[in-house]
């Protein structure tokens, strides 16, 4: 943005436009360049308007509230936001990108900021007319909740949804654009896990395959990028999430114990690979993500032409792969080729050339990467290498991940131990949000079951308790999205929608009932119904829109598997014991471990009903509960197997 004025009036100029964009979006980057950075549109800005930049990553707070402006005004929305607001911060005028002048349809920034500034000006209190009316249809239209019961109906709407918009060629749900959503897909695992339809499981296999096979992988250096703008998963937006990463990574690991193919395990081993090496801080953080341009070109670094790949790998071996990954004179991109393997099927591409072409591929100029830590992200991260330690028995995931949350504890936290948002160039900045709270939370669930270190269920239990202190809503439930404690804007919004990422919400209903469960707390297991109840009516309405609340609901119908082995956790018969529990797809098994000595003593503190449970003739012994009845124990690892069926 240009440089504000330094003597602003309130009675001559606009509190904003206010910009709120993302770091790595292609558009964004193009109205920066056309128009931010120009010195005509600058002359008008400073002039006549305070310009705010908006991260929304950083503050999704403002852009949950002014997304629902645009698209109330609008009827659609998405990044750059760009909203006109009053001095006291109420908007009146909403849009997404605008080009420099009118172009193609479009009216253009200078001619509609000329239009405002005359409006502003000559006929304010019509223009002002407007105001409270949008202010009040986002609070009454986009930030309400209907109580009411879910119930086994509900999943199966959602089900319904998910097989009619299933696209039986190139998988995924509708045409294009399509977006990974892993948590849909988790949400099918389910379906499949609770009613037995194969349909369910196919479908997910057959989305995680094209996708796989599809350019919005990155078959050189591993990832996946945002979304396809195609419906086969070609051409994506090139821009790489770290939370689109995380939650792929747990869909494939958990479609791994459902199916027990090894291409699943294969795939989300890459997906680590590219993180740890590529989105790694020194200090064991995550970065936010990786941009869609280079050089000032959407895709440039990760396009190839036939003679680059046979310069690096030789003219035979050249030919080859460009056969196997699509790679022609003419192109599928811009004149250029997306490696991809949609016609040639799942192969294991010869890992000496992929790995030549990757050293090739480093010496080109990357992408910018947008290096702030996001405790919420982050949260995600730590879930989903948590999980693959387990699931591919690799403990050096769980190592990443413990780095991670070590690295929240000493950066991310307040003296009084406040949570924050985000963390960039030494500065920690930001009460955290709902999501930062369960996002993290879900992650130590996972790093507990992962390492079986008390501390970390102990640390979810105190970041579940501080959510709920600074966010839980005493007169109606529910969560709010900014803290009690933060900046008062002008909505207070609780989201429960499960769009390219699951709400606080929906995250946080699954938490208190696994928490409840760990932990037989029975306020926990009451402030889960009561998250289920609050907005039980609304997604009864739309429940395809809520796939993360609905594993929670999922959750909470499906009788329990509550497991607790008592043992050495490094003894060879237990680490047989846990290979068998994580090797199957159990998404309602809950499991503790009582440890000899001091962690066994903390771990009793915390889930009392552990204290009794004690190994059997020194021989680990596996204490199971199923179907709300808990059976005598047993040991070998044989028994356990027969009794989880």
């Amino acid at each position: 943005m240009p440089k504000q004025s330094q003597k602003i009036s309130r009675f001559s100029c606009l509190l904003g436009i206010r910009d709120v964009y993302l770091p790595t979006c292609h558009w964004c980057h193009v109205m920066e360049r056309e128009s931010f950075e120009d010195a005509e549109v600058a002359e008008i800005l400073n002039k006549h308007f305070v310009s705010i930049k908006v991260d929304r990553e950083e503050r999704p707070d403002i852009d949950t509230i002014y997304m629902a402006v645009c698209q109330a005004i609008t009827g659609h929305g998405g990044w750059p936001l760009t909203v006109i607001l009053t001095p006291d911060k109420k908007p009146f005028f909403a849009g997404t990108y605008f080009p420099k002048q009118d172009s193609r349809g479009m009216p253009g920034l200078i001619s509609m900021l000329t239009r405002i500034t005359g409006l502003w000006q000559n006929d304010r209190e019509k223009l002002l007319q407007t105001v409270d009316d949008i202010t009040s249809a986002i609070e009454n239209n986009f930030f309400t909740h209907d109580r009411g019961a879910i119930t086994e109906d509900t999943l199966s709407r959602a089900y319904r949804y998910y097989e009619n918009s299933f696209d039986p060629e190139y998988g995924g749900f509708g045409r294009a654009p399509k977006f990974p959503a892993p948590h849909n897909l988790s949400f099918l695992l389910r379906c499949w896990k609770m009613t037995g339809r194969e349909q369910a499981l196919q479908m997910v296999e057959k989305t995680l395959d094209s996708m796989y096979l599809g350019g919005i992988y990155d078959h050189i250096g591993f990832g996946f990028s945002r979304y396809s703008t195609d419906r086969r998963w070609l051409v994506p937006h090139f821009e790489k999430m770290l939370y689109d990463n995380a939650l792929l990574a747990i869909a494939y690991l958990e479609t791994y114990q459902a199916s027990k193919k090894e291409k699943w395990a294969k795939i989300a081993r890459d997906i680590f690979t590219y993180v740890l090496r590529d989105m790694t801080s020194p200090e064991g953080a995550f970065y936010s993500a990786e941009d869609a341009d280079s050089e000032g070109k959407e895709g440039k670094f990760y396009v190839w032409t036939p003679d680059e790949i046979k310069d690096v790998l030789g003219k035979e071996e050249g030919e080859g792969f460009c056969q196997q990954y699509d790679i022609t004179p003419e192109g599928n991109f811009e004149g250029e080729s997306i490696p991809n393997l949609i016609s040639t099927g799942y192969k294991n591409g010869d890992p000496q050339a992929l790995k030549q072409l990757f050293l090739f591929r480093e010496q080109r100029v990357h992408p910018f990467k947008d290096d702030k830590i996001l405790t919420a992200w982050n949260g995600l991260m730590i879930a989903a290498l948590s999980l693959g330690a387990r699931v591919l028995d690799e403990p050096e995931y769980a190592e990443a991940a413990e780095k991670a949350v070590e690295f929240i504890r000493q950066k991310l936290r307040r003296e009084d131990g406040r949570l924050l948002a985000r963390y960039r160039d030494g500065e920690a900045a930001f009460p955290a949000y709902v999501d930062d709270y369960a996002f993290l939370v879900w992650g130590l669930i996972e790093l507990y079951q992962a390492t079986f270190k008390p501390g970390y269920l102990s640390l979810a239990l105190e970041l579940n308790r501080d959510m709920l202190k600074y966010f839980w809503d005493e007169a109606n439930g529910g969560l709010f999205q900014y803290g009690s404690d933060a900046e008062n804007l002008i909505s207070r919004p609780k989201e429960t929608y499960d769009g390219a990422i699951p709400s606080g919400n929906s995250v946080a209903v699954l938490n208190l009932l696994k928490l409840a469960g760990l932990t037989g707390d029975s306020d926990l297991e009451e402030k889960s119904q009561q998250q289920l109840k609050t907005f039980g009516g609304s997604i009864n309405e739309a429940p395809m829109g809520h796939s993360h609340f609905l594993m929670g609901v999922w959750f909470d119908m499906v009788p329990p598997i509550e497991v607790t082995l008592a043992g050495d956790p490094n003894s060879g018969e237990m680490k047989e014991m846990l290979r068998t529990i994580n090797s199957s797809f159990r998404p309602e098994l809950l499991l503790t471990v009582k440890a000899p000595g001091e962690a066994g003593e903390q771990i009793s503190d915390i889930v009392p009903f552990t204290r009794e449970r004690k190994p059997i003739d020194g021989r680990a012994a596996a204490y199971v509960c199923t179907n709300y009845a808990c059976q005598q124990p047993i040991t070998g690892v044989k028994n356990l197997t027969e009794l989880l069926g």
